[in-house]
């Protein structure tokens, strides 16, 4: 969209000056000037000029335009999310505050087992399509199946662009709604030690974990583990180590430093194979987070670990065999050594055969620009709004910097969310970045199928 934008931008330059040029020799030669229109570029879809043309709107404006095009209509929107059907009714309540008759009928689609790239690619061959929007995850597929492809459109509301500091036009990527964190979590109602992030790949450790092609965020995070950066934490960590663990793992990482050499890593990406291929190996598949959730927070679970989606937390009812108090999320502890866990993010889109346009980039304003637009993932902790000043008022609203605390007492210390800025820093989490997974999901993704090919056959648990 943007690469569009640059390129119109030089072709009207250009037009200017063959314009003036042409009105030079029409004065010499006696004859008038041409008068002459410079038109749109040709090369934008009829959704991508609504969108160029939305990016210059207040939300109060998008609002107005939403009310028009949809008033009396239904939207169909699909997501990874369900909370979506819960932010949309809002929307519409936001939307009677500035005109009382307004009606809308919706729809929110969650296609299961990762069929929303089916789904979205399918409804693309209509002329006019069903979905108005999607809110979706995983920045590989999006990248290659998505947007490369020209199905799904970006649209970056005015307000949240302000306030990151950017504008529309100097904005490159994706627009995220949040970042939502999967984090390092194990029982500890026994006596295993887990200080370090090589400690979950340890010997006869098998952390509970979403099978990577039923989840495939969870293999983006393994091809992120590969980037110079993430590679030298993963180092860092291994060198914080005892001299007993380190000599656990060095063979594998010898074994890989000509993996890593082949597909062209840095000089840590021995580190990343290794932790990489011992993961693959080891890990304890599981159909979904909530599940590895309820496991790890009961008293019979003593000393299993995992990775999971943080929010998990918050649906635990305690009992006389479950509590929230039986798990600790690695990261929190003072003396925690390497990465805490992965971050992913929640992206939002126009599809570019939109029934209603206005009315998607009006609710995704709406979504990404006000608190209460957000409320549907802010209410609970581990989602943080890519908008800094919605993610203040979020904070300001829940408090979940103290969630773990009951009339003033600290009970449950792993409900007392540090936030996105301790995450990304001091826990060490693993962001995901569409175009490098996407870079290496042939190169590092073709080795880790070969890793899975072979756990599959092993005494993998």
């Amino acid at each position: 969209m943007k690469r569009v934008k640059r390129f119109t931008s030089v072709l009207l330059i250009c037009c200017m000056v063959l314009m003036s040029l042409a009105g030079c020799a029409g004065k010499a030669g006696g004859d008038e000037p041409a008068s002459a229109e410079v038109k749109e570029d040709i090369n934008l879809s009829e959704i991508e000029k609504i969108i160029e043309e939305a990016e210059t709107m207040s939300m109060e404006e998008l609002a107005q335009k939403a009310i028009e095009e949809s008033k009396g209509k239904t939207f169909y929107g699909v997501g990874n999310s369900s909370r979506g059907k819960t932010a949309v009714p809002l929307f519409i309540d936001y939307l009677k505050t500035i005109d009382p008759s307004y009606t809308l009928e919706y729809e929110w689609q969650q296609p299961k087992n990762n069929k929303i790239f089916d789904q979205l690619s399918a409804d693309s061959l209509k002329g006019k399509g069903t979905f108005a929007m999607t809110l979706i995850q995983d920045g590989n597929q999006i990248e290659s199946k998505m947007v490369q492809t020209g199905i799904l459109k970006t649209f970056i509301p005015q307000e949240w662009a302000k306030a990151n500091g950017t504008t529309a036009d100097e904005y490159k990527g994706y627009l995220p709604l949040q970042t939502l964190n999967k984090v390092f979590m194990f029982n500890n109602t026994g006596s295993a030690i887990y200080k370090n992030c090589w400690d979950f790949v340890n010997k006869d450790v098998h952390a509970l974990y979403m099978d990577i092609d039923s989840e495939v965020v969870g293999k983006n995070f393994l091809y992120m583990l590969t980037q110079d950066n993430y590679a030298a934490w993963l180092k860092e960590a291994y060198d914080a180590l005892d001299s007993g663990k380190q000599a656990y793992f060095k063979p594998v990482i010898d074994e890989m430093a000509k993996d890593a050499e082949d597909l062209g890593l840095g000089e840590n990406g021995k580190y990343a194979l290794a932790w990489i291929k011992l993961w693959v190996e080891s890990y304890n598949e599981q159909t979904d987070d909530g599940p590895i959730c309820n496991t790890l927070v009961t008293k019979s679970a003593t000393d299993q670990c995992g990775l999971l989606v943080y929010s998990k937390l918050r649906s635990v009812e305690e009992s006389a065999s479950v509590s929230k108090n039986n798990i600790t999320v690695a990261a929190y502890q003072d003396d925690y050594k390497g990465i805490g866990g992965y971050g992913y993010c929640h992206y939002l889109f126009v599809t570019n055969n939109s029934p209603l346009p206005w009315t998607a980039c009006a609710l995704i304003a709406y979504m990404t620009c006000t608190k209460d637009g957000f409320s549907a993932w802010g209410k609970d902790m581990g989602g943080y709004s890519s908008n800094p000043e919605v993610a203040t008022a979020t904070e300001s609203a829940y408090n979940h910097s103290k969630g773990g605390y009951e009339n003033g007492v600290n009970v449950y210390d792993c409900k007392n969310d540090r936030g996105y800025n301790w995450w990304t820093t001091t826990g060490e989490l693993v962001l995901e970045d569409p175009e490098y997974c996407s870079s290496v999901s042939f190169t590092v993704g073709s080795w880790i199928e070969l890793l899975t090919k072979y756990s599959a056959g092993s005494d993998k648990k």
